[in-house]
């Protein structure tokens, strides 16, 4: 048996003591927390558990639940998502097919051009683009629900480069139509949004903004002369091929326009798409569904337009020329409203290359209060009148400006070839 001194009794006993303080405060540590719940590994989380109160959730970062609650969108986006699933099914595909020439000089069908359009009316009315149609032999509606209808063209307005066409639905077919907005409360940075059927896709929806309004565009119309479609909406809304004649909405989802052309050297969208605006198209379609054609007032005239020659021969041959644009009245109608309100003519007659026109004649400035110094400020500044309006028109003779009220007639009565 072996002895142990005081000392080492001592510090063994105090050694002990300090072990069990060691293990004492280790299975403290081991316990905590000891309050509350126990903790539990996030891969057990039931999906029964209750869903987070929205009003009392702070903006520190949170873990959502798998099945806790629907996608959060922004206003924005809620305006986007609620106007195309409201509308998009009034917006159609437009096909067409035109006729060719083969190696054989004879006639063979062929696939033409795509676009869109707008439902406008229950019975089947769709308005487009003019040049969506243009030349076809064959128009097919595409509906939303895969239903493809043979249509047919009601009326063309190629200064306006719209149309309306009509194709007949079953009865029991629902058509979603789009509504009629007001272009004339348009103001840059407004939102729009553009539906419409691109590269032959299904129905998208693109969006942007109005980037300028009242913007003047040349374009060709089917006589092969240059058109002025005034008042043009200008967007970035992304507007390519196949989106042609669809509707550009704004954000209650009302068409505030008619998406017609884009500029771009590619041929693809660069942010700089024109729409026709729903004003104009609201002024034309009735026409177009009664007549066919829209009617519009003209002055009986023949008129040249000023260029720097004819001014220096005029000059030259002692006629007063106080204008350096204009267009000078080469003819009146004998009879017409032009010869009734006292407009003169020329009386002699000068050849200009291939064009034989008479001088001496007054000088037109202005129509309808619009500044008119080519052919196409004529017939822009006629293009939202009706044969019997009576609207002033001022010219010069000689050194004196001078104002009188003509009463239009009818242009297509004229001849005058749109």
């Amino acid at each position: 048996m072996r002895l142990y001194s005081r000392g080492q009794v001592i510090l063994v006993g105090l050694g002990g003591v300090v072990l069990s303080l060691v293990l004492v405060f280790a299975l403290g540590m081991l316990r905590l927390p000891w309050h509350g719940s126990p903790a539990v590994d996030a891969t057990t989380v039931s999906t029964t558990a209750p869903a987070f109160d929205a009003g009392s959730v702070s903006s520190a970062p949170r873990a959502r639940l798998v099945d806790s609650a629907l996608p959060e969108y922004t206003t924005d986006e809620l305006e986007n998502i609620d106007v195309y699933q409201r509308l998009n099914e009034g917006v159609v595909n437009i096909t067409t097919e035109i006729v060719a020439i083969n190696w054989f000089y004879e006639p063979v069908p062929q696939e033409g051009g795509s676009g869109s359009g707008s439902i406008i009316d229950s019975r089947g009315y769709v308005l487009t683009n003019n040049h969506v149609v243009k030349d076809a032999t064959k128009i097919y509606v595409n509906l939303a629900d895969g239903g493809r209808y043979l249509a047919h063209v009601v009326g063309v307005d190629p200064e306006n480069d719209l149309a309306v066409i009509k194709f007949d639905p079953p009865r029991n077919v629902h058509l979603t139509v789009i509504p009629f907005g007001d272009s004339s409360r348009l103001k840059v940075g407004q939102k729009v949004l553009a539906i419409g059927n691109p590269f032959g896709l299904e129905r998208t929806l693109t969006q942007g903004i109005v980037s300028g309004i009242g913007r003047p565009v040349t374009e060709s119309s089917d006589s092969g002369t240059s058109v002025l479609i005034r008042d043009m909406i200008q967007t970035d809304a992304s507007i390519n091929p196949g989106n042609s004649g669809g509707p550009l909405l704004d954000a209650h989802g009302e068409m505030i326009g008619v998406n017609t052309m884009i500029y771009s050297p590619s041929g693809g969208s660069v942010g700089i798409g024109f729409a026709v605006p729903v004003d104009t198209a609201k002024r034309v379609v009735p026409d177009l569904i009664r007549m066919g054609k829209v009617r519009r007032g003209w002055i009986q005239v023949d008129s040249v337009q000023l260029f720097p020659e004819l001014i220096d021969f005029m000059k030259q041959n002692g006629y007063a020329v106080p204008v350096s644009s204009g267009l000078l009245v080469s003819r009146v109608t004998r009879g017409g409203n032009a010869d009734q309100a006292g407009i003169r003519g020329g009386e002699t007659p000068v050849r200009y290359g291939r064009s034989s026109f008479n001088v001496g004649g007054d000088i037109i400035v202005s129509v309808n209060g619009m500044k008119t110094t080519t052919i196409t400020d004529l017939y822009s500044a006629l293009e939202n009148t009706k044969p019997g309006e009576r609207i002033p028109v001022e010219f010069y003779r000689g050194d004196k400006r001078l104002s009188v009220d003509i009463v239009l007639s009818d242009r297509a009565k004229a001849g005058v070839v749109e």
